[in-house]
């Protein structure tokens, strides 16, 4: 059989226990059919076959996300300023105020999660004063976290908020002395009144959300994410929101692997929703690009615990195990596995009675169910989960959210928070994610930093390095581990024969950069089923997915790109915020969308200016 594509001169970590190094790999029809030297896979080519040559980089599996919200953020990417990566708060503001001038009305400034104040320099958030001198007449959101959001008056004017207006359940709409509304609202303790005014906004029309999604899935590729498991999420109803994905793998352009989850949307209506999801979706319909996942991670309303350790943890509702039961019972009669969110042993604990109890009376071996998050599980529960069969989906919420957790619980309790060692040591099903994008951001390496070093983003060490993992047993909750939470053992996770032929060659060798470049890593070459979608660097020309540009022409995706990409380019380039320079082009450049001239640093070697514009998408520099 000659394979469709080979892949040679490098240095591959397969993952594979019984082969865990190669040169070479042969691929035909989308899987990896042949893994080891140069010499014995090369012989294997034939005149059809392509050949790309790896020049000695290191090569990994590629990344799967084992729970993030793709589905959702698809939608709205293209609207969102994204402040993930950036380390500074004068760049973050100085990024809304550019922002704010490109955005036309009614349109939103949004930025929505995958930051965390420790992550500046300043160590503080933005005052609701800097807003709203930055943006007096554009409607300007920014969720920060589970815990808060901070709008200006223009955006109070357009969700019609005032001093007549109530709290909400669970949240505060803080005001003034004179009783109005001030701009900050409050999760006490849930997070519902922050996303049902970011509901309220603009949304895209249908072609441009197609767009979006398609940029967001480019973006993970470019972070060498080949894969993830949809977690639902909230104001996302099935099927109609789940149209565009759906119309994107209907055409082709699916650039990641997804598996979706059903999540239900309204208070006491659960069981009526997941009585009719078993019974018009079938567990595990679709194809290796979309397929059905199961159910969760909101199984019912009364056992939703989201975290926010700004405030106490709350206590879960009498209600809970009844309420709850009704639900898994259906799951478990239908053969569906479920994932629910847990952040704390006291839920956890509690449905799992409810687990055992329906085990009792239908045996829940065979089914792939999880709990999601699970930072503070006990070692009881941990061995409950096991003799179960269930698993722990794990993800970095708290490289975002430590600080706040050492504040409330003290250093020695966040030590272990979640207790991913100590899962491991169980021999429990355990793998990794990011729960993007609306606390952590999507940034893969990101989490993998938090894992090696136990460190948040804001530099606070958490973990003592003796229960930090080794970067390859990280690298295995990334890859190999995820493959259980959605069923796909034996098939991904992996580069070896058989397996789906998904892989990266991440910029710099994972295996041997300082710790504290971990994060920073990116891909230069991304393969889902044997095609390239995503090429940087050495292999820029190999890249098979073209995307027009992002949609509208006022995204600030078009200026920003995505993880890093303005932060790090300032800093690799030594740029200062007040500095001045001309890229060569008008003043005004098509893809900015802005003045560059306005922009940027001075006395620049034209090399490092042509990189940082290229990195951005200028076109003056292409």
């Amino acid at each position: 059989m000659v394979p469709d594509l080979i892949l040679f001169n490098g240095r591959i970590t397969t993952l594979d226990r019984s082969q865990p190094t190669a040169s070479a790999v042969a691929i035909r029809d989308g899987r990896f059919e042949a893994v080891g030297d140069d010499a014995t896979l090369l012989a294997l080519a034939g005149p059809t076959t392509r050949r790309i040559d790896l020049k000695g980089r290191r090569v990994l599996p590629g990344l799967i996300d084992n729970h993030t919200h793709v589905i959702r953020g698809g939608l709205n990417f293209n609207m969102e300023l994204r402040w993930d990566g950036v380390t500074s708060l004068a760049d973050a503001m100085d990024m809304l105020r550019r922002q704010v001038a490109i955005t036309p009305p009614p349109q939103w400034v949004r930025v929505i999660g995958g930051f965390t104040e420790h992550q500046f320099t300043e160590k503080r958030l933005p005052t609701l004063e800097e807003i709203n001198a930055a943006a007096p007449e554009t409607p300007v959101f920014l969720l920060h976290l589970y815990d808060r959001a901070l709008l200006n008056g223009a955006a109070l004017r357009a969700v019609g908020y005032d001093k007549d207006t109530p709290n909400p359940p669970g949240g505060e709409i803080q005001r003034d002395a004179r009783g109005n509304p001030t701009g900050l609202l409050l999760a006490r303790p849930n997070a519902g009144i922050l996303y049902a005014t970011l509901a309220r906004g603009p949304k895209l029309p249908l072609e441009y959300q197609l767009n979006s999604t398609r940029h967001f899935m480019r973006e993970l590729n470019r972070l060498g994410i080949t894969g993830v498991i949809d977690a639902g999420g909230g104001f996302q109803t099935y099927p109609d929101d789940y149209e565009v994905i759906r119309t994107l793998a209907n055409a082709g352009q699916m650039t990641v692997r997804l598996a979706y989850n059903l999540f239900t949307q309204k208070p006491r209506d659960e069981k009526a929703d997941f009585l009719n999801w078993t019974r018009s979706v079938t567990y595990r319909q679709g194809d290796d690009y979309f397929r059905h996942n199961g159910a969760g991670e909101m199984l019912v309303f009364s056992a939703a615990d989201f975290e926010d350790f700004r405030e106490p943890r709350p206590d879960m509702p009498s209600t809970m195990e009844e309420d709850l039961e009704e639900v898994v019972r259906i799951l478990a009669e239908n053969r569906w596995p479920w994932r629910m969110h847990a952040t704390y042993d006291e839920t956890i604990s509690r449905a799992l009675d409810v687990f055992e109890t329906v085990n009792r009376d239908i045996p829940l071996d065979g089914l792939n169910w999880m709990f999601d998050h699970a930072e503070t599980i006990s070692d009881r529960s941990i061995d409950r989960v096991a003799a179960l069969g269930g698993g722990i989906a794990t993800q970095h919420r708290m490289a975002y959210q430590g600080e706040y957790f050492v504040e409330r619980y003290g250093a020695a309790a966040a030590s272990a928070t979640p207790p991913i060692a100590r899962m491991l040591d169980r021999d429990l099903h355990v793998s990794a994610g990011t729960d993007a994008t609306r606390v952590a951001s999507y940034n893969p390496w990101v989490s993998l930093s938090w894992m090696v070093t136990g460190r948040t983003v804001g530099g606070l060490r958490l973990t003592p390095p003796a229960d930090c993992l080794d970067r390859e047993t990280a690298l295995r909750l990334w890859t190999e581990k995820v493959a259980w939470f959605c069923k796909d053992e034996g098939r991904r996770g992996r580069i070896a024969p058989g397996y789906l032929a998904d892989l990266l060659v991440p910029d710099r060798d994972y295996f041997t950069v300082p710790e504290a470049e971990i994060s920073h890593l990116v891909s230069d070459l991304t393969m889902v089923g044997g095609r390239v979608v995503w090429g940087a660097g050495d292999f820029a020309a190999l890249d098979d997915n073209p995307l027009p540009p992002a949609m509208p022409d006022w995204s600030p995706v078009r200026t920003y790109r995505g993880y890093g990409a303005w932060a790090a380019a300032r800093t690799s380039t030594g740029l200062s915020a007040h500095a001045r320079m001309s890229c060569g082009c008008a003043s005004s450049c098509g893809v900015h969308g802005h003045d560059h001239g306005k922009a940027w640093g001075a006395a620049l070697p034209v090399a490092d200016l042509k990189g940082f514009f290229g990195a951005l998408g200028c076109a003056c520099w292409m």
